[in-house]
């Protein structure tokens, strides 16, 4: 059972809204995309996952107050927080929106922009995903605001690419399933770019990179994300994990910075925000969801959680959907 699918499944990202870039020298491009300019590609989301995939050329990413990046053909860059950056090629000019001169299809398809003063060529394939509470979720909170994914270097690398390319190529020609081609492989994308971090600079991620190196510990949260509703002890959690209840009570204290059981409940209460938000389910109907037969217990452990009632999230959440 591997832990960083099961987190990132249970955070339940919608894939959509694909985009190819066409760009030639001198260009540059500002890109501010919020949740709300993708509604109508990936539903009530509140976060976004923002890659950008170069087939061909290069292009340099600046993101207010980090370091300029230069990405080439093979790479991909994938903003966790969808942090505002400029894309642009070698030789700068004024930066245009993104939103300005993006073609929107009238039947459906890939966007297109094609932008540029028509020298070198740089083509891209980018991609959106969409996540409710994404900000709550420890492990992605705790990444740095981009990372790098090379193609050519990572042992998955060739799969992605090849994939990445092909879609890109049929959708270029208007082929139908290239969507669902790119849909499938985008949360492939960011998991293998989040385990190819935790694999070279982990470190950064301190707790969490010791918890996901750990077998029993990496075992554990694979169990909770997958089985949330279990009546989960320590004991219990400990036999199946492959570890003693006070070896994984310390190493969750030590990694994580909590004990066991908090950790569930968190997990719970993110779990039940989206499935609050998400559609008209009751409250008691979600309360069993995440292990839960009591509606009061349910909603004292998620009022300690956000601040709210669970009725009050969820009709302050619809409204701004």
């Amino acid at each position: 059972m591997d832990a960083l699918s099961e987190i990132l499944r249970s955070a339940r990202l919608s894939a959509g809204m694909f985009l190819r870039g066409e760009f030639s020298e001198p260009w540059s491009l500002l890109t501010e995309v919020s949740a709300t300019d993708c509604f109508d590609h990936l539903g009530p989301v509140d976060d976004l996952i923002i890659y950008h995939y170069i087939v061909e050329g290069l292009m340099i990413i600046e993101i207010p107050g980090n370091v300029p990046v230069v990405i080439s053909a093979g790479q991909a860059i994938v903003f966790i927080r969808n942090d505002p950056h400029t894309m642009a090629g070698r030789d700068r000019v004024p930066a245009v929106s993104a939103l300005d001169v993006v073609q929107i299809p009238e039947r459906g398809g890939m966007m297109v922009i094609e932008h540029g003063g028509g020298g070198a060529k740089t083509r891209t394939v980018c991609g959106f995903l969409g996540g409710l509470a994404l900000e709550e979720e420890p492990l992605l909170s705790s990444l740095p605001p981009y990372l790098i994914y090379d193609s050519t270097m990572a042992r998955s690398g060739e799969v992605v690419r090849t994939t990445l390319e092909f879609a890109a190529a049929e959708a270029a020609d208007n082929r139908p399933g290239a969507d669902a081609v790119l849909a499938g492989l985008s949360e492939l994308l960011l998991i293998e770019a989040i385990r190819e971090h935790v694999e070279t600079q982990g470190q950064e991620m301190e707790g969490w990179y010791s918890a996901l190196k750990d077998r029993s510990m990496s075992r554990a949260i694979a169990l909770i994300h997958s089985e949330p509703h279990r009546n989960w002890t320590v004991e219990q959690l400990g036999r199946d994990a492959g570890a003693s209840r006070s070896a994984l009570a310390d190493k969750f204290k030590r990694y994580l910075g909590c004990a066991p059981a908090e950790y569930v409940t968190q997990h719970r209460m993110r779990l039940a925000a989206r499935e609050l938000a998400e559609g008209d389910v009751g409250i008691m109907e979600v309360a069993g969801s995440v292990g839960y037969g009591s509606d009061a217990a349910f909603s004292r452990a998620f009022k300690r959680c956000f601040g709210v009632s669970p009725s009050r999230w969820r009709d302050e959440h619809r409204m701004r959907s």
